[in-house]
């Protein structure tokens, strides 16, 4: 179990991440639609997810979002430090009514990130839009994964913005499962 306590000006956070879990989770972020996208990661992914912040909502939603991804990434590389023989690449396309996602993520200590955010609204509930690619930068940033993320086709924001974060959940759960067939660093320089 990694253990992330944060604290600045703007956030206070406490997260815990198991990522052997049972898609357990706890969460209170202040967004209730943020929340509802942090349950979908502990529920596709497998994992056990306790988040409490307590951000300056007063003045948005930025900070939040970005300091629970920040998080949420150092939790990730904590958790991720000893861990071999993993399939290291995961994948998933999920169809999420109208929408369908694609995400892929190299689990390989080079952060990078891609997030096809073509939202059109600015808002779902008190969640930007904006900040979609920005909370998966602060994961990608502070986990050291490279992610992809991808909208294929949809037209509903709400669904669009769900199947983004469930397609980053199952292709996590794919990249941290034990393989059978890789044995030791899944790279050809031994370490990643």
């Amino acid at each position: 179990m990694a253990k992330i306590i944060r604290k600045t000006k703007e956030t206070d956070i406490t997260l815990e991440l198991n990522i052997r879990g049972s898609g357990a989770y706890e969460i209170n972020t202040g967004i209730g639609f943020f929340d509802h996208m942090l349950s979908q990661i502990a529920v596709h992914a497998n994992v056990d997810l306790n988040v409490k912040c307590v951000g300056d909502l007063y003045v948005d939603s930025h900070h939040t979002i970005e300091d629970v991804g920040i998080a949420l990434g150092l939790a990730i590389k904590e958790s991720l430090k000893d861990v071999k023989e993993i399939n290291r690449y995961g994948k998933a396309i999920i169809p999420m009514d109208e929408s369908l996602i694609l995400c892929a993520i190299d689990v390989c200590n080079r952060p990078y990130c891609e997030v096809d955010d073509a939202f059109t609204v600015n808002k779902i509930g008190e969640f930007d839009t904006e900040m979609v690619s920005e909370f998966f930068k602060a994961v990608s940033y502070n986990s050291g994964l490279n992610i992809h993320i991808m909208k294929l086709r949809g037209i509903n924001n709400h669904h669009i913005c769900e199947g983004m974060f469930k397609a980053f959940a199952r292709a996590f759960l794919d990249a941290i499962t034990f393989s059978d067939v890789f044995k030791g660093e899944t790279s050809s320089k031994g370490v990643l």
